[in-house]
């Protein structure tokens, strides 16, 4: 259930207020309330598909990071019913909590799964780092990306981060180093890999799991090489034209589809993954077995140079 509403989702709100208020006087006066409450839900719906049908780029950062929004172990235990099984740490400085990963089943289809988790509340999301992994969360996700190489297991990865900690004891154990290996070793892979933006999409962070035979998005997410906060405060000197920065970005699904930067876009439940998370764990379940099943018809070489192919192509550059 929706706990909090976003700035733009006012109307959504005071509508929901009103039928709970509506089932409240059924409640307690025994009043046959039910054509009112009807009323109300079919003005409920048509509000959610107006506002959500002309979201901003803004809008969709804010829907991205919505405290209520699915993140990285609620999709995987829902897929995988609750079989997977975590492994820990890099093999040289520690268990980096911001990168999960591990073994899990999609229907009887073992899978190596890895992604950024965030938190819940303020303790959790100080020990997950906000989302934010080290150099060491790079490693161990190349560690099970490895692992899954060796016993011919597809990789799912699920992207959703702020960035990459920008820490200067991150910077000291070779951040940049760590995530330019994810992408060098990424590239050459021979099991298919899958890599989807559950959230936020932010810089090298994002994209140290991000090198794949498919990418593809929610609707209601973003990717780009930096906030539209950061954005703003480096060209304007404060966050007051995020707006404008997320514009500019082209950070949207919609926006990374047409500049071919991934390959497809995931719809989202009206209202966004929060509204129904069974209905979007469904959803990316489904997408997740055509893919997987697709890319494994084909030879191990095949999808390397394609995948080599699809990246080398990406960006505009003149002589």
């Amino acid at each position: 259930m929706v706990t909090t509403y976003l700035e733009f989702e006012k109307p959504i709100e005071e509508i929901v207020e009103q039928i709970t208020k509506t089932k409240e006087i059924a409640d307690q006066g025994g009043v046959d309330m039910t054509q009112a409450i009807e009323d109300l839900q079919a003005k409920l719906d048509a509000a959610q598909k107006e506002i959500y049908e002309n979201l901003t780029p803004w809008d969709r950062v804010q829907v991205s990071r919505h405290p209520d929004r699915p993140y990285t172990l609620d999709y995987i235990n829902a897929i995988t019913k609750g079989d997977f099984i975590e492994m820990h740490g890099d093999r040289n400085v520690k268990d980096d909590k911001a990168m999960v990963g591990g073994m899990g089943s999609i229907d009887g289809q073992t899978v190596m799964f890895i992604g950024q988790q965030k938190g819940r509340n303020t303790k959790e999301r100080t020990y997950r780092n906000f989302g934010m992994a080290n150099p060491e969360g790079y490693r161990k996700a190349l560690r099970l990306m490895k692992l899954a190489e060796k016993f011919n297991k597809p990789i799912v990865c699920l992207i959703d981060t702020p960035g990459a900690f920008p820490g200067l004891e991150a910077e000291e154990r070779g951040q940049g180093e760590a995530i330019a290996r994810n992408l060098f070793e990424m590239v050459t892979l021979k099991v298919p890999v899958i890599c989807v933006v559950i959230g936020e999409g932010a810089s090298g962070g994002a994209l140290g799991i991000g090198v794949g035979d498919k990418v593809m998005m929610l609707e209601n997410t973003w990717y780009s090489v930096i906030s539209p906060e950061s954005c703003s405060s480096i060209l304007w000197r404060n966050w007051d034209n995020k707006e404008k920065a997320a514009s500019a970005l082209k950070l949207t699904a919609k926006d990374m589809l047409k500049n071919k930067l991934i390959d497809g876009i995931i719809k989202e439940p009206t209202g966004g993954a929060h509204y129904d998370p069974e209905a979007m764990f469904k959803k990316l379940k489904t997408e997740l077995k055509r893919n997987i099943t697709k890319l494994s018809e084909m030879a191990p070489q095949e999808r390397v140079d394609a995948r080599i192919e699809k990246f080398g192509a990406m960006g505009v550059y003149s002589n």
